[in-house]
């Protein structure tokens, strides 16, 4: 299945209603969310929708029903905004919402639950030891931490399981590092996820739609100085190259693509999302590092490079994915539970 920006036209503005969009929050990636949101803002109203921007870390959720709110674009990235709370909370509230229903967002969020359900089915992601904090202290044995490299090999990758844009991770080079690795990721998150690093290039790859009409987007291929794809490149510098076309083999495309919708599927995932792979330089094997459920939006974000690619603007992809809004509870099921009499 592809996009056809003309299918667009199909989209009616005043359908969509009342729209909030969630940004800011209060997770590490705060930041972030205010930039992506405030894009997303300004594009939808841009095309005339009645949009509004609603940060949860200065309202309370309850306020979306008080303001007339008929559906909300998720902007927050990280805890409480894509890990599952907002979207239950928006479940119970009855407003529709872009992205991922509740329980995808948290098993996605989390990235040691993400490889357990792409292990079961079958799908590559690099090999790893799961730090888990004593629940006394919080902390991790030094005989746990000091086994990892002989598990992994060097380098390897220290991250928190619960965080992403890059917050708390370190590129562990010789064993002692990894203590200090290790509590920086600890900062975020209490357990630790050490990850076999793969030499090769980091590309990208959008998904769009749910289930069997679940698509990839042209994949992005990423090239940073020195492989060093962190925080700050991501987001505040212009010293990152990004290939849309990748330039990849025709085959490595279509296989990227493949995986993408594969371990989108796999997750349950909905909406919209975005797979972040690596390809192994020794043999050109994909490897599946994550799924993001509420990708960026920034200027300087992967899914609205993609989409351009294949000719859908910034707010045709906005007023797209927020078309899509809805609840994991559907209106049929609600109907045919009240119509059950009593016993």
């Amino acid at each position: 299945m592809s996009i056809d920006p003309k299918d667009l036209g199909k989209v009616s503005v005043q359908d969509l209603g009342k729209v909030a969009v969630l940004l800011g929050g209060t997770s590490a990636e705060r930041d972030i969310s205010l930039m992506s949101g405030g894009g997303v803002l300004a594009a939808l109203q841009s095309l005339g929708v009645d949009a509004q921007a609603f940060d949860p870390a200065e309202r309370d959720l309850s306020e979306l029903k008080r303001l007339g709110i008929d559906r909300c674009f998720i902007s927050l990235h990280g805890r409480h905004g894509e890990d599952g709370t907002v979207q239950g909370a928006l479940e119970m509230l009855g407003i529709p919402y872009t992205g991922s229903g509740v329980m995808a967002s948290a098993v996605a969020m989390d990235k040691v639950m993400t490889k357990r359900l792409w292990l079961a089915e079958g799908l590559p992601t690099p090999r790893h030891v799961w730090l888990e904090a004593t629940q006394e202290k919080g902390e991790h044995s030094a005989a746990q931490v000091q086994a990892v490299p002989g598990q992994l090999g060097l380098p390897l990758i220290v991250k928190p399981p619960r965080e992403g844009s890059s917050i708390g991770i370190t590129k562990v080079q010789t064993a002692e590092q990894m203590p200090a690795a290790v509590a920086l990721a600890a900062r975020y998150d209490a357990d630790v996820l050490c990850e076999e690093f793969i030499t090769g290039e980091e590309v990208t790859c959008p998904v769009l739609g749910e289930g069997a009409d679940a698509h990839a987007l042209p994949v992005v291929r990423i090239r940073a100085p020195d492989g060093a794809y962190d925080y700050q490149n991501k987001y505040f510098t212009d010293v990152v190259q990004y290939l849309c076309p990748s330039g990849l083999p025709e085959a490595e495309e279509r296989e990227i693509q493949r995986l993408a919708v594969a371990s989108y599927r796999a997750l349950g995932c909905r909406g919209w999302g975005r797979a972040d792979l690596m390809i192994r330089a020794s043999d050109r094997q994909p490897f599946l590092l994550e799924m993001n459920t509420s990708p960026g939006m920034t200027t300087h974000s992967l899914v609205p490079m993609s989409a351009r690619a294949m000719g859908l603007d910034y707010p045709q992809l906005c007023l797209l994915i927020a078309s899509q809004a809805r609840l994991d509870a559907q209106p049929a099921l609600a109907t045919a539970v009240s119509s059950v009499p009593p016993t």
